[in-house]
């Protein structure tokens, strides 16, 4: 699988786990160097290009942002058979699909802010996918030329305005509140989505186990719909649907979204300032 982007003097089909980060309050990009050591800084920004600053900043100097800046967030419900089954649903004759609005997005370990008139929030671990360049009519033949990497992500859900929204055709409050979109910790660049290990865990237990060999439209076919009826743009991230096991989180609890090959996006739950 090749880069969207180009990263400058970096080989383009070597793996890069690209972090988004600030240090004194200005942001830039860099990767993880190898066993935590610090943080190689890169000067640009992976839809441009990325060359390496000559730099690493230490770990416990910079402070862990979201690996993107306000994307346009696309959402595929029941794309998991299992998770169509826990919800008493029949599979969907269409992909059913829906958006956060980019304020949703937060960070490795930022507050899920749980609301002051929640009643039911739900977990929804999920394999993000990263576009990198422009995209419209794509084949899903093509779609990895499209795609600069993948995320973790949480699509945090309030279940009880999603349901009377859904009930007349909408979906937005119940999906897009500020921090219902976690999402991090890095992008990985070079990876094979198509059976790739997806584990969720509140509070260190196992909440779901599942692989994304068994998404109802894959990564390719994803892309290729989603470009056939709109244009993609460098920076969308797209949440790829949910497996079963999603279930309630509470103030107090931390929620672990773990992909293999990625790592753990960890999110504290917080409950929300009167």
């Amino acid at each position: 699988m090749g880069h969207a982007a180009v990263f400058g003097c970096l080989v383009a089909e070597v793996s890069v786990r690209i972090i988004r980060y600030a240090v004194g309050g200005v942001c830039h990009y860099g990767e993880l160097v190898s066993g935590d050591a610090g943080i190689a800084r890169f000067e640009g920004d992976p839809f441009i290009g990325l060359f390496p600053a000559g730099h690493v900043d230490e770990i416990g100097d910079v402070v862990i942002l979201p690996p993107l800046e306000r994307p346009r967030i696309f959402g595929f419900a029941y794309n998991y058979a299992s998770h169509v089954d826990e919800t008493d649903r029949e599979l969907p004759e269409v992909p059913v699909c829906f958006m956060k609005p980019s304020t949703a997005v937060v960070g490795p370990d930022d507050a899920i802010v749980y609301p002051a008139d929640g009643e039911l929030v739900h977990f929804e671990g999920e394999l993000v996918v990263v576009i990198g360049k422009e995209a419209r009519h794509v084949k899903p033949a093509d779609a990895h030329e499209y795609i600069l990497g993948y995320t973790c992500g949480n699509d945090v859900s309030d279940r009880v305005i999603q349901r009377r929204e859904s009930a007349y055709g909408t979906l937005l409050i119940g999906k897009g509140q500020d921090t219902f979109a976690p999402l991090g910790p890095v992008i990985e660049t070079e990876l094979d989505p198509s059976a790739l290990s997806l584990t969720t865990r509140v509070n260190g237990a196992v909440m779901q186990s599942a692989s994304t060999a068994d998404l109802l439209l894959g990564v390719p076919d994803i892309v290729s719909y989603l470009s056939r009826h709109l244009t993609l743009l460098p920076g969308d991230a797209i949440m790829t649907g949910t497996p079963s096991g999603v279930g309630p989180i509470r103030p107090g609890d931390v929620v672990e979204v773990e992909i293999e090959g990625i790592g753990v996006l960890r999110n504290p739950v917080v409950a929300e300032s009167p």
